[in-house]
């Protein structure tokens, strides 16, 4: 696959990834796709996504053990220190990737009521859906009503002509999803589909993979008391390739007495939400028009040139990331 290259948000820089189990990826999507269709599909349903993620993050040997996993934390440039857990309690190398941090120290919060965080340490590309045809240029990413699958009628009218956020948590990072508004949960609902890889190369590959994974897809509104104020948000959890699950896992403290997501409850700003077993995986965020205004860095970074995007490549458009950290500013209130 072709280089693939993001800003880091922090310092500016134009950064060089590299992926995790690359050459499998490019196998599967390449030659598999292409010549064997069946095993592909085989290969991106839940059986077979669970057994490859067992493979990856508990094959006893080099998955497990307190040193190996260590060993593969500095490799991949996890801090370890940001972590609650003592070092020594990571032995297995899915609890590693479902590791727990000390977000209010390492993962500061805006005190702006207005303001919209990012739900997780990820890659984001952002925009305005009347602005872009990103969505919609050979069918890649998604559609909006294929998002919310049988539930498109009721809510994606409300999203139409409304800014998007898309983030890629590639397998290094930090698995747990924050809340990026306050308000109450009007709905939340889960979608069957697929495992397919969130590696950009192999978006590139897959016809609207977004609107194929499996994903849950959670609306609050943030009009009412103590809310941001910026309307109704659409938060959609994207399962991909080796992840299992999302566990639906609220804390208003810390992460203590987690409880599921339900239509009524009040979901804070910048709390936890979410868990994604291991693997890569993509949170999308949808407002309505006219309510947020998007950090106008975010958007300018998704145009920059000079930058290598697989996603560019297979857009035809300038379509660059940036990284970021969970519950750093996305966007305000307009």
């Amino acid at each position: 696959m072709t280089p693939h290259q993001y800003i880091e948000r922090r310092s500016g820089r134009v950064v060089d990834e590299q992926f995790f189990g690359e050459h499998w990826v490019s196998q599967l999507y390449g030659g598999v796709r292409e010549c064997a269709p069946a095993l592909f599909r085989l290969c991106t349903q839940a059986r077979a996504s669970a057994v490859l993620g067992w493979l990856q993050f508990d094959l006893p040997g080099l998955r497990t053990g307190t040193r190996n996993v260590l060993r593969m934390a500095s490799a991949m440039g996890i801090q370890l220190d940001e972590c609650i857990d003592p070092p020594e309690a990571f032995d297995t190398v899915r609890k590693l990737f479902e590791r727990r941090i000390r977000y209010g120290d390492c993962r500061p919060l805006s005190t702006a009521v207005g303001d919209i965080a990012s739900p997780a340490d990820a890659r984001v590309i952002a925009g305005d859906l009347n602005e872009t045809d990103l969505f919609f240029v050979k069918e890649k990413f998604f559609t909006l009503p294929e998002l919310f699958g049988s539930q498109a009628a009721r809510w994606s009218p409300s999203f139409a002509g409304g800014q998007f956020a898309i983030f890629r948590l590639t397998p290094d990072k930090y698995h747990y999803n924050h809340v990026p508004v306050s308000g109450t949960v009007l709905d939340i609902f889960e979608v069957d589909g697929c495992y397919h890889s969130c590696n950009p190369g192999a978006v590139m590959q897959v016809a609207s993979p977004f609107a194929k994974n499996k994903r849950v897809v959670t609306i609050i509104d943030t009009d009412v008391p103590g809310g941001t104020q910026v309307g109704k948000v659409a938060m959609i959890e994207v399962v991909a390739l080796m992840i299992g699950r999302i566990e639906q896992c609220y804390s208003a403290e810390c992460y203590d007495d987690p409880r599921a997501v339900e239509p009524g409850m009040f979901l804070e700003r910048g709390q936890p939400k979410s868990l994604y077993h291991p693997g890569s995986s993509t949170d999308i965020l949808l407002f309505q028009p006219g309510r947020i205004r998007l950090a106008a860095d975010l958007t300018a970074n998704r145009r920059r040139t000079g930058v290598r995007s697989r996603y560019a490549l297979g857009l035809g458009e300038m379509a660059v990331e940036t990284e970021l950290n969970v519950r750093e500013t996305i966007a305000c209130k307009a």
